[in-house]
């Protein structure tokens, strides 16, 4: 039997729409060093399908007959902590997003994401990473965020320089970031390449200990470099 390349990324796709699952199949096989390895019908044969499988991610469905994807997750973090589930789903309003996120999802994309975002959160979420979809982002920080638009309470209000030594030029990329604005639209709004902005990120999640832009994002926040009106 033919040996599977070394580093490549298994996946398990579930939807309960042919139509779209069939094609999630076929872009995911298209993608370098990441194959489908299974594709469910709903939340409960993804369920079966892992525990067999073992896949590295999980594509997840939310509105799935049998078991819905939220309590699918659910049931994948304590039999197959190992596969990271990443939701991909038409909806991001708050009853969808905070569930899914609460039942150990890792990553949350809608399904207008081009083919380029789904191949990056694959490639995050197997890292060990979270990523969400910048309307996800939104949604998070706005429930985080405190009616009045105040910082948290032990935070320092008001301008000044920026927290935990980060310079002028990091704080706004920062707060870029915080906006939901991704790299390639950093550098047109910077007026830099995209090695500067990478740059740039890397040393911000140094500073502030993050290790994803979700962090980063809630980070900014807290830290009142964010306009909160």
């Amino acid at each position: 039997m033919t040996e599977e390349p070394a580093g490549r990324i298994r996946v398990l796709v579930a939807d309960d729409q042919q139509v779209v699952r069939g094609g999630l199949v076929l872009l995911i096989g298209m993608l370098d060093g990441i194959e489908v390895v299974g594709a469910a019908r709903d939340g409960a044969e993804a369920v079966e399908l892992a525990e067999r499988l073992r896949p590295d991610v999980v594509l997840m469905d939310l509105n799935m007959p049998v078991l819905d994807g939220v309590s699918a997750t659910a049931v994948l973090r304590k039999k197959v902590p190992d596969s990271a589930v990443l939701v991909l789903t038409t909806y991001a309003d708050d009853d969808s997003v905070f569930p899914a996120l609460r039942a150990g999802a890792l990553g949350y994309l809608t399904k207008d994401a081009e083919d380029g975002e789904v191949e990056t959160a694959i490639r995050q979420v197997y890292g060990g990473r979270t990523w969400l979809d910048p309307v996800v982002q939104a949604r998070l920080v706005a429930a985080l965020r405190p009616e009045d638009g105040s910082p948290p309470a032990g935070q320092a209000p008001g301008p000044g320089a920026p927290p935990d030594g980060l310079t002028t030029r990091e704080a706004e990329v920062l707060t870029l970031i915080a906006q939901g604005l991704s790299n390639a639209q950093i550098c047109d709004r910077l007026v830099v390449g995209q090695a500067t902005v990478k740059t740039h990120i890397n040393r911000i999640f140094a500073k502030i200990g993050a290790t994803d832009r979700a962090q980063a994002v809630g980070y900014a926040y807290r830290n009142n470099l964010v306009d909160g009106g």
